[in-house]
């Protein structure tokens, strides 16, 4: 990642790692080809009460990322064989959402455009100070939490209420609004059984008397969602509930 300033990783004895900081654990990919700054800013991660790992080259990293979960990844855009553009094209063509804060020399905004565009979120400029790079990794994985508070999931169902999106083993699925209002409230009272009257009435927001009306929007997102239906099961009689199995 180059050089820091003198704060963090400028003085090999490493004094500002000296402070304890108290934050909430998290996993954290660190993708660096010069291992002393890799080895520095690990360290500093650690004393925060992280868990950093280390991937040495942008290949290795982009298959670690893929392979293993983390709360942010730290990605260095100079690097020989992939560069840090493309490992975040890659990592977000493949449906990968993690957190990527780019780290690099380079501080020309067409250069800071381009890392954005290719999905970092955020870019810290070298050299910077370890406090600043600590601060940014906190604020991405506060930002992280409120993402993952928001996704509803029940099997390989995944629904995020906030971008109003839903994917089956990773990929994302088409949905009417009829259809993603459905699916939500069926995610949201996961084992308990929603009557076709209340689906009506609290759901579509609708007084249709068509007995049909339910059934054919919930036909429809089973066949997208759950053609087997593993997860969304008929009550006979009564209407339709969202269990997990096992």
């Amino acid at each position: 990642m180059g050089p820091v300033d003198g704060r963090a990783l400028g003085h090999r004895t490493h004094n500002f790692l000296m402070r304890e900081l108290h934050n909430g654990t998290v996993r954290i990919l660190i993708i660096e080809d010069d291992p002393d700054i890799a080895e520095g800013v690990a360290t500093a991660l650690k004393r925060a009460g992280h868990q950093p790992e280390i991937a040495a080259d942008g290949i290795l990293g982009e298959s670690e990322a893929l392979l293993n979960s983390y709360s942010v990844i730290l990605l260095d855009l100079m690097m020989p064989g992939r560069g840090g553009r493309e490992v975040c094209r890659n990592l977000r063509s493949a449906g990968v959402a993690t957190p990527i804060l780019m780290v690099t020399a380079r501080d020309d905004v067409p250069d800071r455009v381009e890392g954005l565009n290719a999905g970092a979120d955020d870019y810290l400029v070298k050299p910077f100070a370890i406090e600043e790079l600590l601060a940014r990794v906190n604020a991405l994985t506060r930002r992280e939490t409120v993402r993952r508070a928001s996704v509803l999931c029940i099997g390989d169902i995944e629904l995020d209420t906030i971008a109003h999106t839903a994917k089956v083993r990773g990929r994302e699925v088409s949905l009417t609004h009829r259809e993603y209002s459905l699916l939500e409230a069926l995610l949201r009272n996961q084992g308990r059984v929603l009557t076709r009257e209340t689906i009506l009435e609290k759901i579509f927001n609708t007084d249709e008397a068509l007995p049909n009306t339910v059934n054919f929007h919930m036909s429809s997102l089973r066949k997208k969602v759950d053609p087997e239906s593993k997860f969304i099961q008929t009550i006979h009689g009564l209407g339709y509930v969202a269990r997990s199995q096992g």
